[in-house]
C-alpha cells in the first residue's frame, strides 16, 4: 500500500492547484481559518500589552501622588521644627542660665505640641545642651548630621536618616525600643543571617536658633520616627486609593521600608497583622536599592501578586536608605481581563462558523459557471474551433462574462491572421530603426569626443603660449648667471655657497612650475618618477625652504611628525604641493601666527591606508562662498597677486597619485588643509579627463 505521505497528500495537493472549485473554496474558508485565529492571537496580545501598559500607568500615577505626600510629611516635620526654633518661649528662656530642667520641659511641651518623636537644643559646636526626654550626653558633638551642619551655617534643613540601634539610644533610649522588629522569614527575599531589625529610619530636622538681636545661639534638632509609623502610611494609602478609586475588588497598599525591610505598612500578613517585618524581593532589592531605579510593575508581595511601584528613599548624604511602596492587588484585574477576552473569543468563534455556511453557499453559485468556461477552454485548445460557453443561469458578473467569452472567441479568431500580417509589419520597421539609432549613437559620440577635443587644446594653448616663454627664457639666463658667478667668484663664492644653491635650486623649481603648468593641462604626460618618500622628511625640508618668509611674518611653528609609513609618490611633487600650502598659510598670517605641521598614519578598519599630512594656520580664514571654488583654476583671493592655479595644481598631482586634499576652515579661525597619500597610488583610469572633473571634501562651515 502507497504511503499517505507519498500518494494521497500530492494528489490532493495537485487537484487543488488545477480546480477552481478547491481554490474558491479556499479562498472562502481561508479568512476564517486563518484570519481568525491570526485576529484571536493579535487581540490576546494587543490585550495583554494594553492591560499591562495600563496598569502601568496607573501605578506611575499613584507613585508620582504617594512621593508627594510623603514629600510633605518630610517637609512638614522640618516647618515643625524650625517653628519650634521660632517659639517666643524658647527665646525668653535661652539665655538664662542654670535652667536646664525648665528647659527639658520646655522642648518636652515643644514635640508633643509639634508631633515630634523627639527634640533637643545644641550649642553651636553641636552638643546636646538639653532634651525633651532629658537624657543626652554633653560632650557628643552631631556636627556630622547634613541637618546639624546645615542649621550651624544659618540654613533649616530637613532630611531622611538611617540610624543604628545605639544611635537611636543616644537619641532616646524608647526610640530604640520603639524601632525594634523581628523578622520574618519572606519567600523570594535576598538572604540576611539577622533575625531582628534593630536600626531606625527617621525624618531628621534642624533650624539654627537666634536671640531677639539675631545672634545664633544655637540649633534646634528634631525629628520623627519612621519605624511602626502607621499613621503615615495609612494617610498614604487613603489618599493614594480613596474608596471606589479600586473597582473589582481590589485593595491598595503603602509601605516604608528600611533598606529591604517593612517597617511600616498596611499589608497584611495575615487577617488582622500587618506585615512589619517582612521583606521585599530579591529582584525588587536590587533594582531599587542596587541601581537605585525606579520599579514600576507587577511583583510579589508577602503572599500575592501586586502591581507595584517602589522608589529609592535617599538619606542627607545620597545614600539609598529605604523604599516607598504602594501598590493594588492584580488577581481582580487579571481576571476580568480574561473574561473579557475569553468572551471575545466565543463570539468570534460563533460568527466564524455562520459566515462558513454562507460562504459555502455562495461559492456555488461562483465556481459553476467558472467550471464551464473552463471547459471551453479545454477544448478550443484541443483545436475546437466552434467550442463557446452558451447561455448560463447566472445573470450577475459571471453572466456577463460568459457571454463576453464567446464573443472574445469569435472576434480571436477573425484578428488571428490580422495579427499575423501586423507582426511581419512591425518586425520589419524595429529594423530599420535600429540601424537608424545605432547610427545616431555613432554620431554622437564622435560629437562628445571632437567637444572634448577642442576645449582641452584651447585650455592647453591659452596656458602654455605664454607662459613657457615668460618664465623659462629669465630661469635659464638666472640659472647661466649662477654658474657665471659661482666660476668667476671661485673660492670667494664659499661663504654665500649654500645660499647660491638655494638660488639655483629655486629657480630650477620656477622651471619645474612651468613644466607643471603643462603637466595640468595634459597630466597624463608628465607623470614623474615614483619612490618610497618618507613624508616626515619632506614636510622638514618644506619647513627649511620657507624658513625665511616664517621669520619674516614672525610666524612660530608646531610640529606633530607621527607618521610612520612611506608613500609612492615623487618626492618633488610632494614637496611643491607642500611648500604652496605652506606659503598659503604663512601670507593668511600676515601679523604672525603659529603654523601646525603635522602627519600620522591613515588607518580605516584598522587597517594602514596610507598618510595624512595637516598644515594649518591661524589666520582669518576661508569665506564660507569660497570654500567650493578655491581648487578651481585661475581663483585667487589675492588682489592684484597670485595666478590662481596653486591649489589647483596641487590639487591634481595628490589625485593623480590616488590621494585627496581636504580643506577645513571657519572665517577668523584659520584654515586646515589635509592632503591624504596612499601607500601604493591609485592612478586615475581616465587621465586625459577634464580637471574640473575633479572631486574634493569641503568640511568648513559657518
Amino acid at each position: 500500500m502507497e504511503p499517505v505521505s507519498q500518494g494521497l497528500l500530492p494528489r490532493l495537493a495537485e487537484r487543488a492547484r488545477r480546480s477552481v472549485r478547491a481554490k474558491l473554496l479556499a479562498l472562502v474558508l481561508a479568512p476564517l481559518a486563518v484570519g481568525v485565529p491570526v485576529l484571536l492571537g493579535l487581540v490576546w496580545t494587543w490585550g495583554n500589552q494594553s492591560y499591562q501598559r495600563l496598569l502601568t500607568y496607573k501605578i506611575s500615577s499613584d507613585m508620582v501622588t504617594a512621593h508627594e505626600y510623603f514629600d510633605r510629611v518630610r517637609i512638614g516635620v522640618g516647618h515643625e521644627v524650625q517653628a519650634a526654633a521660632e517659639s517666643h518661649r524658647l527665646a525668653l528662656l535661652l539665655p538664662r542660665q542654670g535652667r536646664d530642667a525648665e528647659m527639658s520641659g520646655l522642648l518636652a511641651n515643644l514635640a508633643v505640641a509639634r508631633g515630634l518623636d523627639f527634640l533637643h537644643f545644641l550649642d553651636r559646636d553641636g552638643r546636646i545642651l538639653a532634651s525633651a526626654h532629658n537624657e543626652f550626653a554633653p560632650a557628643d558633638s552631631r556636627v556630622a548630621w547634613p541637618v546639624v551642619a546645615a542649621a550651624l551655617a544659618g540654613q533649616a534643613h530637613t532630611t531622611v536618616e538611617r540610624l543604628s540601634a545605639d544611635q537611636l539610644a543616644g537619641i532616646d533610649p524608647a526610640l530604640r525600643r520603639r524601632a525594634r522588629l523581628d523578622l520574618v522569614p519572606t519567600r523570594a527575599a535576598a538572604p540576611d543571617p539577622r533575625s531582628f531589625e534593630d536600626r531606625g529610619l527617621i525624618i531628621h530636622a534642624a533650624a539654627p536658633v537666634a536671640d531677639a538681636q539675631g545672634r545664633p545661639l544655637g540649633v534646634l534638632e528634631g525629628g520623627v520616627l519612621l519605624n511602626g509609623n502607621l499613621e503615615i502610611v495609612d494617610r498614604i494609602n487613603a489618599i493614594v486609593y480613596r474608596d471606589g478609586s479600586l473597582p473589582l475588588g481590589s485593595r491598595g497598599t503603602a509601605t516604608l521600608f528600611l533598606d529591604d525591610v517593612r517597617i511600616a505598612t498596611n499589608v497584611r500578613l495575615f487577617e488582622g497583622k500587618r506585615a512589619l517585618g517582612t521583606r521585599v524581593s530579591a529582584a525588587v532589592r536590587e533594582h531599587v536599592l542596587g541601581r537605585g531605579e525606579t520599579w514600576l510593575g507587577t511583583a510579589f508581595v508577602v503572599t500575592d501578586d501586586y502591581v507595584s511601584g517602589y522608589e529609592p528613599v535617599l538619606d542627607g548624604r545620597g545614600a539609598r536608605v529605604g523604599m516607598l511602596y504602594v501598590g493594588f492587588l492584580e488577581e481582580p484585574f487579571r481576571n476580568a481581563m480574561r473574561f473579557a477576552l475569553g468572551a471575545l473569543f466565543v463570539l468570534f468563534a460563533v460568527l466564524s462558523g455562520l459566515g462558513t455556511v454562507l460562504s459555502l453557499r455562495w461559492a456555488r453559485s461562483v465556481f459553476q459557471p467558472i467550471e464551464r468556461m473552463n471547459a471551453v477552454i479545454q477544448r478550443a485548445r484541443q483545436g475546437e474551433a466552434g467550442a463557446r460557453v452558451g447561455e448560463v443561469a447566472s445573470r450577475d458578473e459571471l453572466g456577463r462574462l460568459a457571454g463576453e467569452f464567446d464573443h472574445l472567441l469569435d472576434t480571436l479568431a477573425a484578428r488571428r491572421e490580422e495579427l499575423q500580417r501586423w507582426g511581419e509589419e512591425l518586425d520589419a520597421k524595429v529594423a530599420e530603426r535600429t540601424r537608424e539609432l545605432s547610427e545616431a549613437n555613432a554620431h554622437l559620440r564622435h560629437a562628445q569626443q571632437q567637444l572634448v577635443m577642442n576645449e582641452k587644446l584651447a585650455a592647453i594653448g591659452e596656458l602654455t603660449a605664454g607662459v613657457a616663454h615668460e618664465i623659462n627664457n629669465p630661469v635659464a639666463v638666472i640659472q647661466g648667471n649662477l654658474d657665471v658667478l659661482r666660476d668667476v667668484l671661485g673660492e670667494a663664492a664659499d661663504p654665500v655657497r649654500g645660499e647660491i644653491r638655494l638660488i639655483h635650486q629655486q629657480a630650477d623649481r620656477i622651471r619645474q612650475i612651468v613644466t607643471k603648468l603643462l603637466q595640468f593641462a595634459r597630466p597624463g604626460d608628465f607623470a614623474g618618477y615614483v619612490e618610497a618618500v618618507d613624508v616626515n622628511a619632506v614636510l622638514a625640508d618644506c619647513l627649511l625652504l620657507t624658513q625665511h618668509n616664517l621669520d619674516r611674518r614672525s610666524v612660530a611653528v608646531e610640529q606633530r611628525l607621527e607618521a610612520t609609513l612611506p608613500v609612492e609618490i615623487n618626492r618633488s611633487e610632494l614637496q611643491q604641493v607642500l611648500i604652496n600650502l605652506i606659503v598659503n598659510a604663512i601670507q593668511a598670517m600676515p601679523d604672525g601666527g603659529t603654523l601646525t605641521l603635522a602627519s600620522e598614519n591613515w588607518l580605516e578598519h584598522d587597517q594602514p591606508m596610507g598618510v595624512v599630512l595637516r598644515v594649518r594656520d591661524t589666520g582669518h580664514g576661508i569665506a564660507p562662498e569660497n570654500l567650493s571654488s578655491i581648487f578651481d583654476p585661475f581663483f585667487t583671493t589675492k588682489r592684484g597677486s597670485g595666478t590662481g592655479l596653486g591649489l589647483s595644481i596641487s590639487y591634481t598631482i595628490v589625485e593623480r597619485y590616488g590621494g585627496h586634499i581636504e580643506v577645513d576652515s571657519r572665517p577668523g579661525e584659520g584654515a586646515e588643509f589635509a592632503v591624504r597619500l596612499r601607500c601604493e597610488p591609485i592612478y586615475d583610469d581616465a587621465p586625459e579627463a577634464p580637471h574640473f572633473a575633479r572631486r574634493w571634501d569641503i568640511a568648513g562651515k559657518i
